[in-house]
């Protein structure tokens, strides 16, 4: 089965699973783990940032940063179809206490003068602004790098309101391998990121918030209030650390693989790819196929081939470290054949 549903669902790789076996530990509660603590120093240096905190995931991380910068009553910006909003159960609103202005984006980017419009004055009748979101790469704009110049320009919207910026950056490295940047010239864009290791890093579990030293020292009492205070949690941060540093560099093969799946895909009678395909992220509509997004999927799973709803009518394809560009002329062959 070739498996094109997330990148989530890589397996670590044999190195991942030595650094698990081998790694040192200690209890990370006390400060005590040597590998948690070498890859929250990694991370905190590749973005650019003081400090960073593992955590279990990336809404856990996402959560952490809207519980550690707001305050119940606050309101937080962020795209119409942004993971924190579309994915993560409304937990902003049951934890936080905090609600959320979205602003429909084009390709995942907000505009800045709605932006600036959204933000709050002070009035008696309304809630404070606490935080500004951004998403970079964008999941349901179809995996779309957001600029940099959008970024710079809603960070400056931001700063001159005394409000925070936040990057769920949960698949940021894709955005930096599209845009031929080091990470931390986008995260000079924010004042805090979540970034997962499990998305096409390929590590089994994990993520990671960062920001200044101040703002970590909170976000990890907020960490051990959610339940994240691990102990020997070095078995899963050593492979983590294989991620973070030596899987960074083949992303831009998995962006070539989707754009040649899309290409391909393309010209198959019936089938429409919707998005700019900017990084790992396919989106197909196959409305003329005369079948509902449901059915088709059911239909290539047939074939051998996973992938997910993304609409009434809409199909996702996520390229990743374990598929190939053999599996993906595979995946091809068997998707022309559920067209047919």
């Amino acid at each position: 089965m070739i498996d094109l549903r997330s990148d989530t669902v890589t397996k670590p790789t044999e190195e991942m699973r030595k650094a698990a076996y081998e790694a040192e530990v200690g209890d990370d509660v006390y400060g005590e783990d040597p590998a948690i603590n070498k890859l929250e120093e990694t991370a905190a240096e590749i973005l650019g940032k003081e400090a960073a905190l593992f955590v279990t995931s990336g809404t856990q991380g996402n959560q952490i940063a809207i519980l550690t910068h707001c305050r119940p009553g606050n309101e937080i910006i962020l795209e119409a179809e942004s993971h924190i909003f579309y994915y993560e159960t409304g937990t902003a609103s049951a934890f936080a206490g905090v609600q959320t202005r979205t602003i429909k984006g084009t390709r995942g980017a907000m505009d800045p003068a709605e932006v600036q419009y959204a933000i709050r004055e002070e009035d008696q009748h309304y809630p404070e602004s606490g935080l500004i979101c951004l998403e970079n790469t964008h999941n349901r704009a179809g995996g779309a790098a957001v600029p940099v110049e959008n970024m710079k320009e809603i960070h400056k919207i931001a700063k001159g309101n005394n409000i925070p910026v936040h990057i769920d950056g949960a698949r940021l490295f894709n955005a930096a391998a599209a845009l031929n940047l080091p990470a931390s010239e986008l995260t000079q864009y924010c004042d805090t990121v979540q970034v997962c290791l499990s998305k096409g890093l390929g590590a089994p579990v994990g993520s990671i918030l960062a920001g200044s030293r101040e703002f970590i020292a909170s976000a990890r009492k907020w960490r051990k209030r959610l339940g994240g205070g691990l102990r020997q949690s070095g078995i899963i941060a050593a492979p983590g650390l294989v991620a973070l540093t030596q899987m960074r560099e083949r992303l831009a093969e998995d962006h070539e693989n989707a754009q040649y799946l899309a290409e391909q895909l393309n010209q198959i009678n019936g089938i429409h790819i919707i998005n700019q395909v900017d990084t790992n992220i396919v989106v197909a509509d196959v409305k003329d196929l005369n079948m509902n997004s449901s059915q088709f999927v059911e239909k290539i799973k047939s074939e051998g081939v996973l992938a997910g709803t993304f609409g009434s009518s809409s199909v996702r394809f996520v390229t990743h470290y374990d598929v190939s560009r053999n599996d993906i002329e595979k995946a091809i062959a068997a998707i022309q054949r559920a067209a047919n």
